[in-house]
C-alpha cells in the first residue's frame, strides 16, 4: 500500500532518540555500583536501547521531516523509550513492578511524568532502581519541554497557537534564530532550576532543618519537582520530611509549571513579560484561589483539627501538586471531607502553564475557553456586534478557538469513557470501586496527576486495579502526554492515503 508518510524518516529520528537513551541508563549504573548493587538491570537496556537504534537510524533516508513524520515520531517515540525503560524493572525481578505490565504502567507512568505508581514495597527495591524512576520522570519532563519546542509547536499542539501572544515574541519557536538552540537554552534553564533545588534542599540538610534529606534524596526529588512528576523513593512522599522542605517544593512545583519562555526572559532582566502576560496572571490567581477554598473547607471540617500553619501548608501543597499535575503529596488527603476532595478533583483538569512541563488541559486553553464563552454570552444578547477574543491584549483567531474547543471537549470526552471503563471492569473482577475513585483514577492517569483517591490515593497504588484496567491506563498516559492529536491522527485514513 502506497502512503504519503515517509516513516523511515521518522524511524530514524526514534533511533537517534534511542540511541541517547543509553545515557541516562546509565546513571543508575554509578549509583548501583556505590551502593554494591547488580548493574546487569541497566546494562541489558543500553544495548537494546543502542542496538535499537543503530538499526532504525541505518533506516532514516535523510528525507525531509514533514507534519505527517513528525506525528509518527511523537506517537511512536514516547511509547518506544517507556518500553525499554521498563526493562530494568523486570530484571530486577523484585517485588510488584516485576511483572511485564506493571513494570510497562511504572515506566509509562515515569516518562510520562505521571507518578502514578503499582509500587507497594518500597524498602525491597534497590537504590539503583529507585533512582531510576526518578532519572525517567526527569527525562520526560525535559523531552516535552524540547520537544514542544522543536516540534509539537510546529504542529500546533501544545498550546503553540497562543504562546507567541503570551509570551509577546513574534515566533515562540525563536528566542534566538535556530530553534535547536533555542531548545538547549531551555533545558539549560530545565538543569539550572534542578541543580538549584539539589542544592538549596541539601543545604536544609546540612543546617538541620531537613534531617531525612540527605544526598540520596537531596537528587531524586529535585528530578521529579521541576519535571512536575511526582515519583518518590519515599512511601510517605513528600510527608517524609519537614514543613521547610515542602514548602521549597512547592515553589520549585509552581516554578516547573510555569512557561519556561517566559522564566528565561525574567532571567534575563525582562519581566515584564511575566507580569504582563495575562495567563501567567491567570494561573497564580488560580492557584492562590483553590488553595485559599481547600485551606477554608479543612477548617470547616471538624474532624480535622490541625493547627493553621499545617492547614495552610497541607492546602496549599497539595492545591498546587493537583494543579500543576505533580502528584506529590504531604497529607493523606483520601481521608479529607468530600468538599476538600472534589476540589482537588478539579484541579486535576486545569493544568499549569503552555510551554511548560506540565500535563493536563492547562491555563492557556481554560483561558481562552472561558473568554469565548463570555464573548459568546456577549452576542447572544448583541447579535450584531462584533467582539473578538483577545488574549493579553492581542485578538486570537477563530480557528484556534475552535481548536481548543474541540481539543478540551475531546479531553472530557475520553475521560467519561475511561470513568466508565474503570467501574465496569473493576465490577467483572470483583473490585468494588467507588464513580468518584473512579474519576480520580481515570482522571490521575489521562491527565498525569499520579494520585487520585481510594485505592490509588495519595498513599495507595495502582496494583490493585485489574490488568485490562492497567493496560488501559497505559494508554490515557500515554496519549494524554503528548496531548491526544499526535496518537488519534494516526488512526485516521487521510494521514496515511490523502
Amino acid at each position: 500500500m502506497r502512503t504519503n508518510v515517509d516513516w523511515r524518516v521518522s524511524l530514524g529520528l526514534i533511533g537517534i532518540v534511542l540511541r541517547w537513551l543509553a545515557v541516562p541508563l546509565s546513571f543508575p549504573i554509578l549509583v548501583a555500583i556505590y551502593y554494591a548493587e547488580p548493574v546487569l538491570p541497566f546494562l541489558v537496556p543500553i544495548l537494546v536501547s543502542l542496538g535499537a537504534g543503530e538499526a532504525l537510524a541505518r533506516l532514516g533516508n535523510g528525507g525531509r521531516l514533514g507534519p505527517r513524520e513528525a506525528f509518527l515520531m511523537v506517537a511512536v517515540t514516547w511509547f518506544v523509550v517507556p518500553l525499554v525503560g521498563a526493562i530494568p524493572f523486570v530484571l530486577a525481578g523484585t517485588g510488584s513492578v516485576a511483572h511485564p505490565v506493571n513494570a510497562l504502567f511504572e515506566s509509562m507512568s515515569g516518562v510520562t511524568t505521571t507518578g502514578a505508581t503499582v509500587l507497594v514495597e518500597f524498602e525491597i527495591h534497590d537504590r539503583s532502581i529507585m533512582m531510576w524512576r526518578q532519572i525517567s520522570q526527569w527525562l520526560g519532563g525535559l523531552g516535552i519541554l524540547v520537544l514542544a519546542t522543536a516540534i509539537l509547536s510546529q504542529l500546533g499542539v501544545g498550546g503553540a497557537q497562543l504562546m507567541e501572544t503570551e509570551t509577546q515574541t513574534r515566533d515562540v519557536n525563536k528566542l534566538t534564530p535556530r530553534i535547536a538552540k533555542t531548545a538547549r537554552l531551555l533545558g539549560e534553564l530545565y538543569v539550572g532550576l534542578t541543580l538549584l533545588l539539589v542544592a538549596v534542599l541539601y543545604g536544609l540538610h546540612l543546617v538541620g532543618m531537613a534531617p531525612n534529606m540527605g544526598l540520596y534524596n537531596a537528587i531524586a526529588h529535585p528530578l521529579t519537582a521541576v519535571s512536575t512528576s511526582g515519583f518518590s523513593p519515599e512511601p510517605d512522599s513528600i510527608a517524609a520530611f519537614s514543613p521547610a522542605v515542602q514548602w521549597v517544593i512547592t515553589l520549585f512545583m509552581i516554578l516547573g509549571a510555569t512557561n519556561f519562555v517566559l522564566i528565561y526572559f525574567a532571567l534575563q532582566g525582562d519581566r515584564r513579560r511575566l507580569i504582563d502576560s495575562e495567563e501567567f496572571r491567570f494561573y497564580i490567581g488560580l492557584l492562590a484561589a483553590l488553595s485559599a477554598m481547600t485551606a477554608i473547607l479543612l477548617v470547616l471540617d471538624d474532624s480535622y483539627g490541625g493547627s493553621m500553619e499545617q492547614t495552610v501548608r497541607y492546602a496549599v501543597f497539595n492545591t498546587v501538586s493537583m494543579m500543576t499535575t505533580t502528584g506529590y503529596a504531604n497529607a493523606d488527603f483520601d481521608l479529607w471531607e468530600a468538599g476538600a476532595k472534589h476540589v482537588l478533583l478539579t484541579c486535576m483538569f486545569i493544568g499549569g502553564m503552555a510551554g511548560s512541563t506540565t500535563c493536563s488541559i492547562k491555563t492557556l486553553r481554560w483561558l481562552v475557553v472561558i473568554k469565548g464563552f463570555r464573548r459568546d454570552l456577549f452576542t447572544a444578547i448583541h447579535p450584531e456586534a462584533i467582539r473578538p477574543v483577545r488574549l493579553s491584549g492581542t485578538v486570537v483567531d477563530e480557528e484556534t478557538i475552535s481548536d481548543i474547543y474541540a481539543f478540551t471537549l475531546v479531553n472530557l470526552l475520553l475521560f467519561a469513557a475511561a470513568t466508565v471503563f474503570v467501574v465496569v471492569d473493576g465490577a467483572r473482577v470483583g473490585l468494588e470501586i467507588s464513580e468518584f475513585d473512579a474519576m480520580g483514577a481515570a482522571g490521575a492517569t489521562f491527565f498525569n496527576i499520579g494520585p487520585g483517591f481510594g485505592i490509588a490515593g495519595p498513599f495507595g497504588t495502582y496494583e490493585g486495579f485489574p490488568t485490562t484496567t492497567k493496560l488501559l491506563m497505559i494508554v490515557l498516559m500515554w496519549v494524554g502526554r503528548i496531548e491526544i492529536v499526535p496518537v488519534l491522527v494516526l488512526f485516521t485514513r487521510g494521514f496515511w492515503r490523502s
